[in-house]
C-alpha cells in the first residue's frame, strides 16, 4: 500500500515526488514508457529558473529524478495498463503487478504530433523543434518554417517573428483553419507568408546533420520544390496521454484531464499535473509548479482521511 503512486516520470512527476516524499508520504513513481517526458528529447533548455547557462533537457530530466531518489521515492519501470478508481485504495496495474494506492497524481504528459518523416527524426533537436517558447530564440534572424494551419501554428509563427528574419507557414489546403482574429495577425505581420496547398515531402540535410531546407509538395499540381529555412517548427497538435483514463475520468473535448482548484479531477483523491491537463502552456517549469501542487493536494486529501471520524 502507498500514500501516493504517481504515474509519468517528467517535471511534472518527479516534482511532485519530491513534495510527497517530504511530507513522510510512502511515494512510488511509474516510468512510463517514455521516460522523463518530452524533455529527454529537447537539447538546450535556457528558459529553466537556477541554470544561466542553460542546461541539456535529459541532464535537467535526470536531475530531478535524482532528487526525487534522495528524498525517498521509489522509481519503477513500465507502463501503467489498467486502472481501478472505483472505491479508495485504488488500484493501478502495471505489467503483472497490481499497485493499491491512498492517491494518484496522474503526469503523464502529452506527445507532439510529427510528420512521421525519417529526416524529422534525424534533425530533432538540431534544427526541428514542436515548440516554439523552448527553441525560437536558437533561430534570431534566420529563416524559418512552421508547419500546420490551425490557431496553435499561427500562434507559434506570430511569437517566432520576435525572433526570425522570416517565417513561412506551410498548410496543406488553401486556407487557415485558425479563427479569424489570428489569421488576421498572419496576413497583417509583413514577417510572415503562407505556402499554400502544400505539404512537407522531406527535410533536409541529414548528411549535413542541420536542416538547410525543406521538399516540398503542391497537393493540387504534384509539383515539388525547396524551400531554404534554417529551422522548423511542427505545430499540428499535441496528444495528451490520457487513454487509460477513458471512462474513469472527466477529460475534455481533446483529451486532456479536466481540473478543478488547480490539480484535482473528478475523482476524489486522483489529481492531474503538467501537460496532460494543460492545453496551454506546455513548459517544464509550469508543470514542475503543476507537479508541486499535486503533491500539496495529495496531502492535505491524505490528511484529511486520517482526521475524518473511524480512521
Amino acid at each position: 500500500m502507498y500514500d501516493v503512486t504517481v504515474i509519468g516520470s517528467g517535471p511534472a512527476g518527479c516534482t511532485a515526488a519530491i513534495y510527497t516524499c517530504r511530507s513522510e508520504l510512502n511515494t512510488v513513481v511509474i516510468e512510463g514508457i517514455s521516460p522523463g517526458g518530452q524533455l529527454t528529447i529537447t537539447s538546450d533548455v535556457e528558459n529553466f529558473p537556477g541554470f544561466p547557462d542553460g542546461i541539456q533537457g535529459p541532464e535537467l530530466v535526470d536531475r530531478i529524478k535524482k532528487q526525487a531518489r534522495r528524498f525517498g521515492a521509489e522509481f519503477r519501470g513500465g507502463e501503467v495498463t489498467a486502472v481501478d478508481l472505483e472505491k479508495s485504495p485504488f488500484r493501478v496495474t502495471v505489467g503483472n503487478d497490481t499497485i493499491e494506492t491512498k492517491t494518484i497524481i496522474i503526469a503523464t504528459g502529452s506527445s507532439s504530433r510529427w510528420l512521421g518523416l525519417e529526416s524529422e527524426k534525424a534533425l530533432r533537436g538540431k534544427g526541428v523543434s514542436a515548440c516554439a517558447t523552448c527553441d525560437g530564440f536558437f533561430f534570431t534572424g534566420r529563416d524559418i518554417a512552421v508547419v500546420g494551419g490551425g490557431d496553435a501554428a499561427i500562434e507559434e509563427a506570430t511569437f517566432l517573428t520576435r525572433f526570425a528574419r522570416k517565417v513561412t507557414v506551410i498548410h496543406r489546403r488553401d486556407e487557415l483553419r485558425a479563427s479569424k482574429v489570428m489569421q488576421r495577425k498572419v496576413f497583417e505581420n509583413e514577417k510572415i507568408t503562407v505556402e499554400w496547398d502544400s505539404t512537407v515531402d522531406d527535410i533536409l540535410d541529414v548528411a549535413q546533420n542541420k536542416v538547410t531546407a525543406l521538399v516540398l509538395n503542391n497537393v493540387k499540381t504534384g509539383k515539388k520544390k525547396e524551400l531554404p529555412v534554417d529551422g522548423v517548427f511542427i505545430a499540428i497538435g499535441h496528444d495528451p496521454q490520457t487513454a487509460v483514463f477513458d471512462g474513469k475520468l472527466e477529460l475534455d473535448d481533446n483529451g486532456y484531464i479536466v481540473t478543478r482548484n488547480i490539480t484535482r479531477t473528478s475523482v476524489p483523491g486522483v489529481f492531474a499535473a503538467g501537460d496532460v491537463q494543460d492545453p496551454r502552456y506546455k513548459q517544464a517549469i509550469s508543470a514542475a509548479g503543476s507537479g508541486c501542487m499535486a503533491a500539496i493536494d495529495a496531502l492535505k486529501f491524505i490528511e484529511g482521511e486520517k482526521a475524518a471520524p473511524g480512521r
